[in-house]
């Protein structure tokens, strides 16, 4: 469980001479994003101006996390890579396939038992590679990353979108696919391209009923869902200094619905008050050795918008709290015009559930905040109208706060409290009676609200809020109630309102755990048996992807033209298809029943070119493959939006689907894609999206020639006997391209070996 003094160490020991060539490379001041950045690139790369947006770029990582649903197929990736540890440290999370039901003892306990096999396999994997492992009920990833392994100016990937919560703490902490963590642990550069850079300026103070979190939902509504889609969102200014640690990581956590690559605040005071106050105190002796270097220079903060491609200002002491939602993290409204949205668009006023908790605020000083407001609701005789759950970020916050009285308070309100882990936040959720699909509404301190989401229930109506706004709303019992100005009647019919949340960033009392839940790796793991059941459900051994054949792509059949918004969760859900998220061909059988078919408006039915009927997605693909034939699958802007999840790419891959053609990609969706050895393409001319056809037969034409900034054709034959050709771009360069003739990135890892 040590956090590597060593290496933070190293890393330090290399800042001044990396950012001193940097600057004289670029020939001006640098903003935090890009030392970080530039003091990681591999050897030998510091000297060159990067172009942002355009240019790939190698970096050294110095950590890699993986939390459960996705370290599976990282992993099964990583044993075919012929290494014999892992060449940074790694860690991974057992977070995401607890499924809440009950209350946390009894949940933890049934998930021990269902999960028993890919539980063995994750600790015995880690154990003989070198990994530290954490085991079910130790926490939520991000948590338990932000209080033991984050440290200002370090960079880490993780296979989950919502890594960049360590940017809280000063990291550069970015989201990626299994194959990504697997190159890094194999001791290969990382490759992102060199990334935008988004400035937001805070002015003034968070007062009142607003919190860390209505800063990102503001920008949310600002930059929506794509709008961060290249960059990184740099945080600074007077009201970024003001900001607890915890509350700057619920920003940066958030950040990835924006699409930003990550999100970062400096080096302050906040920082190190949290470094300390979980023993960590010789980072910051560190630090401080090297502060100038950990935040961006003066005279850019002077004139941001000489160094950032966009900028932002908001000033903290006149931010509204809000609430966002419906169906869509970017749809924001500020509370005092919230009720009246309710009321327009026929939202069902009605709460009938209140969460808080997750990645995203289930911090010491979300807890208390929300338990200040609980207390009021006991002490002023006011019955929660609403159902109310409380998930802890981590075993570390959740010892801490019932000690210190928090989760008593939420009793006596009528909470119940989950395990430490994802839960409702990613679809673990036995919510009962959602299987009758009436509509409804809920609000969350999560992060992502997709349709379905939560409980499976399409008509369920997600909205994000703070946990201070939750709770107090679920006291209400009621979407329309505001309040920071109406009153509420209590048990004796006497008119009472809820005064301002208080709480504390750090307990008086220092933090305190019994069994964090970590498990340290074997020092020599040779001696140690990795097994896997030929038989299971659950788990399977990887074949490798074919490589490409050396020829054009002709007679593609089109799978399917996705309408509208289609995330991770479309392509490959979550929820009770989490259990298989260690066997490929079991898990092909959820690709895209989510998605919108293009002509008959539903999901999970299209036509079968082979015998004119409709079928279900993966059965349609199933038979493609099954006769030889290939095809591809067209979507609209953001295609891949949501979740790091990279069996949204291998399993179109593994069924036998050659290309993705879109409007625009999400960053990460569009690395997996490619790490697979597939084609991820996007549409010269966005309008040509309306020239596809049901039944066309598509080729794509000029592999032959395939390079960086050359466009490719597509051919579509429609079944009149006319065809389109269209332009399509890509963003590959000379190495992907490498991926796609080897079959799949790991396939060139494996031959380095």
């Amino acid at each position: 469980m040590a956090f590597d003094i060593e290496m933070i160490k190293a890393v330090y020991e290399k800042y001044p001479a990396r950012i001193e060539a940097a600057r004289k490379a670029v020939g001006r001041p640098l903003t935090l994003t890009e030392k970080i950045l530039y003091a990681h690139l591999t050897e030998g790369e510091a000297n060159t101006a990067y172009e942002r947006g355009v240019s790939y770029v190698d970096f050294q990582p110095d950590r890699v996390a993986m939390q459960d649903a996705t370290a599976q197929m990282a992993l099964l990736q990583f044993m075919q890579a012929g290494r014999d540890q892992v060449a940074v440290p790694s860690t991974v999370h057992c977070d995401h396939l607890i499924q809440a039901e009950v209350g946390a003892v009894a949940d933890l306990t049934k998930a021990k038992d269902k999960n028993r096999e890919v539980y063995e396999f994750l600790s015995s994997v880690s154990n003989k590679y070198g990994i530290g492992f954490w085991k079910p009920g130790a926490g939520i990833i991000h948590q338990v990353v932000l209080e033991n392994y984050a440290f200002p100016g370090g960079m880490m990937i993780g296979t989950d979108s919502h890594t960049p919560n360590a940017g809280g703490l000063g990291m550069i902490a970015i989201g990626v696919g299994g194959a990504d963590a697997c190159d890094v642990m194999a001791g290969l550069p990382w490759e992102l391209k060199f990334p935008k850079l988004i400035g937001v300026k805070l002015t003034g103070k968070l007062s009142g009923w607003t919190s860390a979190k209505d800063v990102i939902l503001k920008v949310a509504g600002i930059l929506t869902v794509k709008g961060g889609t290249g960059a990184i969102v740099e945080y600074f200014g007077e009201g970024a200094n003001s900001l607890s640690a915890t509350g700057k990581g619920t920003i940066c956590n958030m950040g990835a619905e924006i699409g930003a690559t990550t999100s970062i605040f400096g080096y302050d005071e906040k920082t190190a008050a949290y470094l300390k106050g979980t023993d960590r105190a010789d980072i910051v002796a560190l630090a401080d050795g090297i502060k100038e270097h950990l935040n961006g220079d003066d005279a850019v903060y002077a004139t941001p918008e000489k160094y950032f491609d966009q900028v932002i200002e908001i000033n903290l002491s006149e931010l509204e709290p809000h609430v966002n939602g419906p169906f869509t993290p970017d749809l924001a409204w500020p509370l005092s015009k919230f009720a009246a949205a309710v009321k327009e668009n026929g939202w069902p006023a009605k709460l009938e559930v209140g969460l808080i908790g997750s990645c995203t605020n289930s911090s010491y000083e979300d807890i208390s905040r929300a338990a200040s407001l609980a207390q009021q609701a006991v002490d002023k005789k006011l019955i929660a109208k609403s159902e109310y759950t409380i998930t802890p970020g981590s075993e570390q916050v959740r010892f801490t706060v019932e000690r210190d009285g928090f989760l008593n308070i939420f009793d006596q309100m009528g909470g119940v409290v989950l395990a430490n882990a994802c839960g409702p936040c990613i679809g673990q959720w036995a919510r009962h009676g959602a299987e009758k699909q009436e509509k409804n509404s809920i609000i969350t301190s999560f992060n992502r609200n997709f349709a379905k989401r939560a409980d499976g229930n399409p008509n369920t109506h997600s909205f994000v809020a703070s946990p201070e706004i939750v709770t107090a709303l679920a006291i209400a019992g009621d979407l329309t109630f505001n309040p920071m100005t109406d009153s509420l009647t209590n048990e004796d019919g006497v008119q009472v309102k809820l005064e301002e949340p208080s709480g504390l960033e750090l307990p008086t009392k220092g933090f305190a755990v019994e069994d964090a839940g970590y498990q340290a790796p074997a020092e020599d793991g040779s001696s140690v048996d990795v097994i896997v059941d030929a038989q299971s459900e659950r788990l399977q051994l990887l074949e490798p992807f074919a490589p490409w054949e050396g020829s054009d792509l002709t007679g593609l059949k089109l799978l399917i033209k996705a309408k509208g918004k289609c995330t991770t969760d479309h392509i490959s859900m979550a929820g009770p298809w989490l259990r298989f998220r260690g066997h490929l061909d079991n898990i092909s059988n959820n690709m895209l029943i989510g998605a919108v078919n293009f002509y008959n408006e539903e999901t999970n039915k299209v036509k079968n070119q082979l015998n004119g009927e409709y079928g279900e997605v993966p059965a349609v693909q199933r038979q493609y493959k099954q006769f030889g034939v290939g095809s591809i699958v067209v979507g609209d802007e953001n295609y891949g939006e949501g979740s790091s999840r990279e069996h949204a790419a291998m399993e179109p891959r593994f069924l036998g689907v050659r290309a993705i053609l879109v409007k625009s990609f999400a960053r990460i969706h569009e690395t997996n894609l490619k790490k697979q050895g597939m084609l991820a393409l996007t549409f010269a001319n966005p309008a040509d999206y309306d020239l596809v056809q049901e039944d066309d037969n598509i080729d794509i034409v000029g592999l032959d020639s395939f390079a960086p900034g050359k466009s490719l054709t597509v051919v579509l034959n429609h079944a009149d006997g006319s065809k389109d050709e269209i332009k399509v771009n890509h963003t590959y360069n000379a190495g992907q391209i490498g991926w796609f003739k080897a079959g799949s990135a790991l396939n060139l890892i494996k031959g380095d070996a």
